[in-house]
């Protein structure tokens, strides 16, 4: 093939709507735990035959990323067996990304009549379905979009629920694309709501269940959002009985399902239902994860017990922080950028009086926060932890609650940090209440909360005792704004 030609043929290839064109970077991902992620999902049968076609054109573009074209290529096969199975008659403008990808593929494999012969499957396909205006997409490929997106990185969450809103929008009553936009609303929206009714999540929830009611991971998922709400904890207790007892052994189901018992109580039977998912799900994470809390669950009632000073109260305190460092390892090697498993990992070495363990950790979470920019109030917040109790260094203590709070002063970890503030002002103070260092911790804590009066009064008093250029800046800057 002539350079010319190749190059008439790749600007083809760049219109075509598939994982190839959807600037899905390897960079935003961890490739590793999306594979195995996939695998997974992949062995498991998610979704049936539909869900795992869609699977296998994702897997389909991880293995190519990682340099396995081959077997790439049978993942797109068995994608396009799979939705000719399912549906049927019905089949090709559901196959438009498939065929992309595989028209992608083969160029990239040399194999230039292959990727023409798709290609013109794909013109096809155009021709005998066109839109209005040309350039707008089927639901099918919005719907394999948005999944794609949510699939392979948080950075492409808000892309994801666009292509979600949009495909329902064409198709609104399309399980899939019901199921997927709950999904990712559950992960993006904050919950600040005081009332069920006022949730994006719980309403999409309920609309996704009614047009799929057999899909128990909704199920469990809604409790779990409905649990929120006290009013609401008897349906979501009823929900979860039906998606455990639809699903008892479904690793996607059970983990929800067991993250309610936990949160709700029932520790024991929920770790019993983590470890049964454990069994089909060995490489899961999240799972991991979960058990880890409910160790640590179980570690801190039986810390808060009378009887803790007791032999035997300390050696299982001791047995169960064991376990949950454990969990948090395995969690954080099958996840390496799991942020918050590594600072809770962070945490436990320090417990345990693995100091310089508890450090390296929480300096690669640091790194690791600040390269995603992901977790830092509540990293910022327990690496102070660490340095006032564990390592016993106050300032770099300080240091980071100041951090913290810089972030969101309202926040819980910020008022947390206020709190550990305010609590080390006062002691200074009750030694020796001309002491600068408290003033000025006073001085920026009503500084950040914007209290500028109270804050300039502090720093005022801050420079009286101690000389600082920090004090000085902060209280020009102060007197500027008013």
């Amino acid at each position: 093939m002539s350079m010319a030609q190749a190059a008439l043929l790749e600007t083809e290839l760049q219109q075509l709507e598939c994982h190839f064109t959807w600037e899905l970077k390897k960079e935003d991902t961890n490739i590793t735990d999306l594979l195995n992620r996939l695998e997974q999902h992949d062995e498991l049968y998610l979704g049936g035959k539909a869900g795992v076609a869609q699977t296998n054109n994702s897997l389909a573009f991880v293995k190519y990323l990682l340099g396995f074209p081959t077997e790439a290529l049978s993942c797109l096969q068995k994608s396009e067996e799979l939705t000719k199975e399912f549906h049927e008659n019905d089949c090709d403008k559901w196959l438009i990304v498939t065929y992309g990808n595989l028209a992608w593929l083969q160029y990239h494999m040399r194999s230039y009549d292959e990727c023409e012969s798709y290609l013109e499957k794909l013109r096809d396909i155009a021709e005998r379905f066109a839109t209005e205006p040309a350039s707008a997409l089927h639901h099918q490929v919005l719907g394999e979009k948005a999944w794609a997106m949510f699939k392979f990185s948080r950075e492409n969450y808000e892309r994801a629920k666009e292509c979600f809103r949009k495909a329902l929008e064409l198709e609104p009553r399309e399980p899939q694309w019901n199921a997927g936009y709950a999904f990712v609303l559950h992960r993006t929206e904050s919950r600040s709501c005081s009332r069920p009714d006022d949730s994006l999540t719980v309403k999409q929830l309920r609309k996704a269940i009614d047009t799929d009611p057999d899909n128990d991971e909704l199920k469990a998922l809604l409790a779990l959002r409905l649990a929120e709400f006290e009013s609401e904890y008897d349906e979501a207790e009823n929900l979860v009985e039906k998606a455990l007892e639809g699903s008892p052994s479904a690793p996607h189901v059970v983990r929800y399902v067991a993250k309610f018992f936990r949160a709700y109580g029932s520790i024991d039977r929920s770790i019993a239902l983590l470890k049964r998912a454990l069994e089909h799900s060995p490489n899961s994470g999240f799972i991991h994860h979960q058990l880890a809390l409910c160790y640590k669950s179980k570690k801190i009632s039986l810390q808060k017990k009378e009887s803790q000073d007791s032999p035997s109260a300390d050696a299982e305190i001791q047995r169960l922080r064991r376990q949950c460092i454990y969990h948090l390892e395995k969690a954080t090697t099958l996840k390496t950028d799991f942020i918050i498993a590594m600072t809770q990992l962070a945490v436990q070495y320090g417990e345990d009086d693995q100091l310089d363990r508890a450090e390296h950790q929480f300096q690669e979470a640091l790194m690791k926060a600040k390269e995603k920019n992901e977790f830092l109030q509540q990293l910022y917040f327990y690496y102070g932890e660490f340095q006032q109790y564990r390592k016993r260094f106050l300032p770099l203590a300080i240091n980071y609650y100041k951090e913290c709070l810089k972030i969101d002063h309202d926040s819980i970890d910020g008022r947390k940090s206020v709190k550990k503030l305010t609590k080390i002002a006062d002691r200074y103070l009750a030694k020796n209440p001309q002491d600068g260092r408290a003033w000025g911790i006073l001085g920026f804590i009503h500084k950040e909360k914007g209290e500028k009066i109270r804050a300039i009064e502090c720093y005022e008093k801050a420079l009286q005792f101690k000389s600082s250029d920090e004090y000085l800046s902060a209280l020009c800057e102060l007197r500027l704004s008013l």
